[in-house]
């Protein structure tokens, strides 16, 4: 195959431009969530996404010259309404994003079908990491196994946990349950106990049963693997209770201003493992104010730019913009399709000069995809609330994937077998 350097794309393109007729769009619609019990979560990430796309749009006149056409079709996070979703969009799509784990297990067995990319950025069934079983998923720049490890890395830097009890409090949901067969066995092999308390749909904001185990338990810590309306009961549950906060460690979507700032100063301590940092001084957020928000063309408000979600929301469409770029510039087009795409997704190489040109300069740490791995494994920061907002609480975590890299295969063999015929990508190199 022809490589194209970034001058020969945007000859292509000027070539177009000077003909007048300009490239089609490309369309990557979002599964968005902006009602139902995880709206106050969903609504700054959607806001975040869609900013960056619009300064895109505004500013380059889209990638290479196609604009983005970020159409948003919403699920308030159900998923028969996000297969749905699915369905009506991926005509045109070249990608899909499905923003729950419950759906991306949903759509996952379509997308080898239809030969749509999944984006589901820090979500999804983790195994997905495994790039030649999973040829068309991607939970790129890291999956809940990575948050799991990094979480138990950074507890025991602390000190040993053996003999140590932690308490699992998450939803019950595929979601909740994702991180169970990494914390399991690194539970077996630090010796310390491993307490799961789930939390169902109808009991997100009343949680008092659970912390009426939890205080029973006396555990040495709690992680926990919330979303939405789920955190913020649980964090205000855990301040009542009077649990001491520096030992209540939350997932990345289990990290939102908003939530904190509702018990302010007694919030302070709370920690949540992020694999994205909101930059106020970064380039990005002064190009997105200018072209966007100036222009009036935001949804979000001044203080939802500043908070974690809605930066992570402009990683995450950075992520796919870099994986449209890599694919241009192979395939010497802008107008790519679904299976271009997912060659520039999985040749993604985030370098710290790379972030910086993007503008997003300590927004995300360095990470580079491939055939074979379809996370990047980022790693990430431990971030803690000061009472006022999320700092960052450790130099940069990497996950130690070797120590589950016998559970990502078993686990990938496994649904391949279960799911027959499904296409694994021989030619990785492994």
């Amino acid at each position: 195959m022809k490589h194209f350097t970034k001058l020969a794309v945007a000859a292509v393109v000027a070539g177009v431009t000077a003909g007048a007729a300009m490239a089609q769009e490309l369309y990557t619609p979002n599964l968005s969530y902006r009602t139902g019990p995880f709206a106050a979560t969903g609504i700054p990430l959607m806001n975040g996404q869609a900013d960056y796309m619009t300064m895109l749009n505004e500013r380059d006149g889209g990638i290479g010259g196609a604009k983005i056409n970020f159409e948003e079709c919403e699920t308030g996070y159900s998923t028969e309404k996000g297969v749905e979703c699915y369905e009506k969009t991926k005509g045109q799509a070249i990608v899909t994003q499905p923003w729950s784990t419950g759906i991306t297990l949903q759509v996952l067995p379509k997308t080898n079908v239809d030969e749509i990319p999944i984006l589901a950025s820090g979500y999804g069934f983790s195994p997905m990491m495994d790039g030649a079983t999973f040829q068309w998923a991607f939970n790129t720049p890291a999956g809940y196994w990575d948050g799991a490890d990094m979480i138990i890395q950074y507890l025991e830097s602390q000190g040993s946990l053996e003999g140590k009890k932690i308490v699992h409090l998450h939803l019950d949901h595929p979601f909740g349950k994702e991180p169970l067969p990494v914390l399991e066995k690194l539970a077996e092999e630090k010796g310390f106990e491993l307490v799961p308390i789930p939390v169902g749909l109808k009991e997100m904001q009343n949680q008092s049963a659970q912390w009426l185990q939890i205080r029973r338990e006396r555990p040495d810590y709690v992680i926990m693997w919330g979303w939405g309306a789920m955190n913020a009961g649980a964090i205000t549950e855990a301040v009542k209770t009077k649990f001491p906060m520096e030992n209540f460690i939350g997932v990345w979507w289990a990290g939102h201003d908003a939530d904190l700032k509702i018990v302010g100063e007694d919030g302070k301590g709370y920690k949540s493992i992020s694999w994205s940092f909101p930059n106020a001084d970064a380039p990005v957020i002064a190009d997105i104010k200018k072209h966007v928000v100036d222009a009036g063309l935001t949804k979000s408000n001044p203080e939802e730019m500043e908070g974690v979600f809605y930066n992570r929301g402009i990683i995450i469409s950075a992520i796919l913009a870099e994986g449209i770029r890599m694919a241009q510039e192979e395939y010497g087009t802008a107008e790519i399709d679904a299976a271009q795409l997912r060659w520039g997704l999985e040749n993604i190489d985030m370098t710290e000069a790379r972030i910086d040109e993007l503008g997003l300069t300590g927004m995300v740490p360095p990470f580079k995809t491939s055939c074979d791995d379809h996370t990047g494994k980022s790693g990430g920061w431990m971030l803690e609330w000061d009472g006022e907002k999320f700092v960052k609480a450790s130099d940069h975590l990497v996950p130690n994937t070797d120590g589950y890299a016998d559970l990502i295969a078993s686990s990938a063999a496994e649904y391949a077998e279960a799911n027959q015929p499904w296409p694994v990508n021989e030619t990785c190199g492994g």
